[in-house]
């Protein structure tokens, strides 16, 4: 199909689909000409999933880029495959410096290790997201936000549990694609689906608690 089909059948306006080109999220079509090529159908799922991570779930187009590579890729373990999907959903951060280290940062961190020492979790030193939390924390500390430590273990509690219940269920699919490719786009697009909950919860316990006052 040429590009205008592409467009068509993905939803994708023309000038994104040659920005996902261009970026190395969809690979090039078959060129038939000077400024011709064709598409097929991975072309169409590949595109649906670049739509889906960057403008759903919110990826940068490096993190949307490493994820869809690592879902197209093989020769690593399935544990590997898996925990390299998942890491790629969480931005790089440059090195905290010194500037940045105060005492907000140094309770973060020590907090971060703790939970997940208590939670018995085995999770990597260079997992990214000890790192976003450990700076969510501390940015709560700095404003003041100390009432909210008393909900990170019912946070924590939560996330344990949904976690254990993702994996059973992406684990039932069987083949490694079609595992990696689950965790790339639940992690992802699950990201705005949980917000999106967690706000109407909010409004609900809101409406319920304080309504009458």
């Amino acid at each position: 199909m040429r590009i205008a089909e592409l467009s068509r059948r993905t939803g994708v306006p023309i000038p994104t689909i040659k920005y996902y080109l261009r970026e190395g999220l969809v690979p090039a079509g078959e060129r038939t000409g000077p400024n011709q090529a064709q598409y097929g159908e991975a072309h169409v799922r590949r595109i649906r999933l670049a739509r889906a991570l960057v403008e759903v779930g919110g990826l940068s187009i490096a993190s949307a880029r490493e994820a869809l590579t690592l879902m197209f890729s093989g020769g690593l373990s399935e544990l590997d495959t898996l925990g390299k999907a998942q890491y790629a959903m969480t931005p790089a951060r440059e090195p905290v410096g010194e500037h940045e280290r105060d005492e907000a940062w140094d309770d973060a961190v020590a907090e971060v290790d703790e939970l997940v020492a208590k939670r018995g979790w085995q999770v990597k030193e260079n997992n990214p997201a000890r790192r976003t939390l450990a700076e969510a924390l501390a940015t709560l500390r700095r404003l003041g936000q100390d009432d909210y430590f008393a909900l990170l273990d019912s946070y924590a509690e939560a996330a344990d549990r949904l976690a254990a219940e993702e994996v059973e269920a992406v684990a039932r699919r069987g083949d490694l694609d079609s595992v990696v490719e689950a965790v790339v786009v639940w992690t992802a697009v699950g990201d705005a689906v949980l917000a999106s909950l967690r706000r109407l919860a909010q409004e609900a316990a809101s409406t319920r608690l304080l309504g009458d006052a």
